[in-house]
């Protein structure tokens, strides 16, 4: 009998379109082969003749990292057969049509992430084997595989979390939530190769290269990871902090869009750090990452937020008797919002009940194990105290669950308190509305409610293992427990009387009201009411004061009176940060007992809105008219007015557009023609940055078409 032919590879359809829909990658393009582990893709193999099994060996060799070893996890050699065995690496199921082979290959559940090269070893009986190269594709996470440990089992979830390229980050103040579109773009198409840079420039990459690439097959690493290259604190990272006010080497943290542009300007200029970043830009970054990646991750916002670098559970805030709160020296402060990541996946590292949603912040606030990084740090944990376990569950617990003392400082220190808040601190926290452009707030996964009897037990619980035993026996904690209010003669309130708007007056009124305390049950006292307004920094300093007033109030019992106050716009013209945020703050002296009552207002200014319109159909490829209209509502023109357009699907990159000056009270108007790429929900994101306002947004969700034949 002749003997057959070698076998010989003669060419590969790696068959990316087809994979890459099973996969859930296709928005990252059809041309390379990205696929998920822990479910089956096919590869068409050519030869130069027909395939026998049983008389034909073919063994694949499948490689991840800079030094493969089997042993690591980063190199998995398998033979081909005829059916699949088990949650291992396999080349099964296959067909052969004349000259050709269709091979299932299938990666465990457990698989390292990454790019691999695939090899084909061919053989005949015990003879010499020829290797061949086969290609290369890259492995991600499979949130939708029930073995892998970022299972979601919920497809409208998975489009939210996974598939969605656009979303909203919640910033400014509890009581004036302002939604931020930003374009996440994880499935433009080097952004996919853009996270492995940030993965193989980690300190545990430059330190272990081998080791590292071992663990990326686990989440709970790899968002650590991430967590940590997002800041460039201790490394090469993405984004270079700033939280002063002088922006001028690089660009304002209010100025950004989206993602994309950061990421790629990072990969460009030789792995510098982007200038600048702010809490929102870390998140989101993070977020554009690990969608990519494959672990389902949304975008958190917390209000007032609790940065307590002592980890005593309270933050302390010292006013003056003229209303004037004072520079902050310590470290612990109340930021206006912080906002952070939620990554789902499963926790083989803690006891069973903490799976879920996980808290990771790649801001810079402290080091976590020697680097700038948190968490992951169970939700489930938070909410339940259990500050024990990792990663950095007591800091996140005091974000949202400190309490706020407020002194009144006089004499060189601090004589009274004006103020013990248990429940103004973790407040709204707030994320995108699933399938929706609606806020959630999602407070309760993180507490229960405030003033609950299960609120106060978890925090005590929670304090006695943060505080030492020392101190944890001390009138600290009495002082924590209770929650009985100051013995007062009034209430004091600011309310708005209109609507604040920068460039105009700020209208306010106190109402003050009367009520029977034990010094004073029922007779008139007189107050002197010093006010004082500042401009209030994100991070939660203040400047000098920009206003002041006194009022002489004279109060019967059971009287309820309303002063008007004034606010000019000259007073604050100039005194503002990009944020146009004002505190308000009285300090009310009762004069025959010398005892203060404190009021306070946070005022956040309103700047102009843009109105975007579509009035046409979108296709792909095909022109779209954008309408955009801004009318400065201001008393003062806009100076210096550049305007950015950004959208996944909709541009490719961003448009720039110079439109000069707006003189106050008038209208422009921009038109514009976009060509949509991708077919699919949109969003176009539009801001216009000015010398005296950074940030006018507007967004525009729009469905495109695919393209009909002419």
């Amino acid at each position: 009998m002749d003997q057959m032919a070698a076998l010989e590879l003669r060419s590969v359809d790696l068959q990316s379109p087809r994979n890459n829909k099973e996969h859930h990658t296709q928005e990252m393009g059809l041309k390379r082969l990205i696929v998920r582990r822990g479910q089956s893709f096919v590869l068409q193999l050519h030869f130069n003749r027909s395939f026998h099994f049983g008389k034909d060996y073919l063994t694949f060799v499948a490689e991840t990292g800079p030094a493969p070893m089997e042993l690591l996890g980063t190199r998995a050699t398998f033979s081909l057969t005829q059916a699949r065995k088990g949650n291992v690496w396999s080349a099964s199921d296959f067909t052969t049509d004349t000259n050709s082979l269709l091979v299932s290959f299938f990666t465990p559940a457990s698989a390292v992430i990454g790019p691999y090269t695939l090899k084909i070893e061919i053989s005949q009986g015990q003879g010499h084997s020829v290797a061949h190269p086969v290609g290369t594709f890259i492995l991600l996470f499979n949130p939708w595989n029930a073995e892998d440990e970022v299972y979601l089992p919920s497809e409208i979830l998975l489009q939210e979390y996974i598939m969605m390229d656009y979303g909203f980050v919640y910033k400014g103040h509890e009581r004036f939530i302002t939604a931020w579109p930003w374009n996440y773009g994880q499935f433009e198409e080097d952004i996919i190769d853009i996270c492995f840079e940030i993965l193989d420039k980690s300190l545990y990459f430059l330190e272990n290269p081998s080791k590292d690439y071992s663990q990326r097959n686990d989440p709970v690493y790899v968002c650590r990871v991430v967590s940590a290259m997002i800041n460039s604190n201790d490394d090469s990272g993405v984004l270079q902090g700033n939280w002063g006010e002088d922006y001028s080497r690089g660009v304002s943290p209010l100025e950004w869009n989206g993602s994309v542009a950061i990421l790629r300007q990072w990969s460009a200029r030789g792995k510098q750090p982007v200038k600048f970043g702010q809490c929102w830009v870390f998140a989101a970054v993070m977020c554009t990452v690990m969608r990519c990646l494959g672990v389902p991750t949304r975008v958190v916002s917390n209000f007032r937020s609790a940065h307590n670098m002592d980890g005593n559970l309270t933050i302390d805030t010292y006013f003056d008797q003229n209303a004037e709160m004072l520079p902050i020296q310590k470290r612990d402060k109340i930021w206006n919002f912080h906002v952070w990541n939620e990554c789902w996946m499963i926790r083989k590292d803690l006891p069973p009940g903490y799976n879920g949603w996980q808290v990771l912040d790649p801001t810079p606030q402290q080091t976590s194990n020697g680097l700038f990084c948190c968490g992951p740090a169970s939700v489930k944990a938070v909410r339940e105290g259990e500050v024990h376990l990792p990663y950095d569950t007591p800091f996140v617990y005091a974000e949202v669950n400190a309490d706020e003392v407020i002194w009144l400082f006089r004499n060189g220190q601090a004589q009274e308190i004006l103020v013990h808040n248990t429940s103004s601190i973790g407040k709204e926290i707030s994320t995108k509305m699933v399938g929706s452009d609606q806020r959630q707030n999602i407070t309760g996964s993180y507490k229960y409610p405030e003033g609950s009897p299960e609120e106060r037990s978890v925090f005590m619980k929670a304090s006695r293992k943060m505080l030492s035993p020392r101190r944890a026996s001390s009138p600290f904690l009495d002082l924590l427990g209770c929650r009985g209010s100051q013995d007062q003669p009034a209430q004091l309130q600011l309310h708005l009387a209109k609507t604040p708007e920068w460039g105009h007056d700020l209208m306010l009124k106190l109402h003050a009201r009367r009520v029977p305390d034990r010094v004073h049950p029922r007779g008139p006292i007189r107050l002197v009411v010093r006010f004082s307004a500042q401009a209030l920094l994100h991070q939660g300093d203040t400047r000098e004061p920009l206003w002041r007033q006194t009022v002489h109030l004279d109060l019967d019992f059971g009287e309820e009176i309303q002063w008007p106050l004034l606010l000019p716009y000259e007073n604050y013209r100039n005194k503002l940060t990009d944020e146009k945020l004002i505190r308000v703050s009285g300090i009310a002296k009762v004069e025959d007992t010398g005892r203060s009552l404190l009021v306070l207002k946070d005022i956040s200014l309103e700047p102009p809105h843009l109105s975007i319109e579509v009035p046409k159909r979108a296709e792909v490829g095909k022109a779209l008219r954008v309408h955009i209209t801004l009318i400065n509502t201001l008393t003062v023109a806009l100076s210096n007015c550049m305007m950015v357009l950004e959208g996944s699907g909709l541009i490719d990159g961003q448009i720039y557009n110079n439109i000069g000056t707006l003189v106050a009270g008038h209208t422009i108007q921009i038109q514009l023609d976009l060509y949509p790429i991708k077919t699919g929900p949109r969003q176009l994101q539009v801001l216009i940055s000015s010398n005296e306002i950074k940030e006018i947004k507007g967004y525009k969700d729009i469905f495109v078409a695919a393209s009909r034949a002419s």
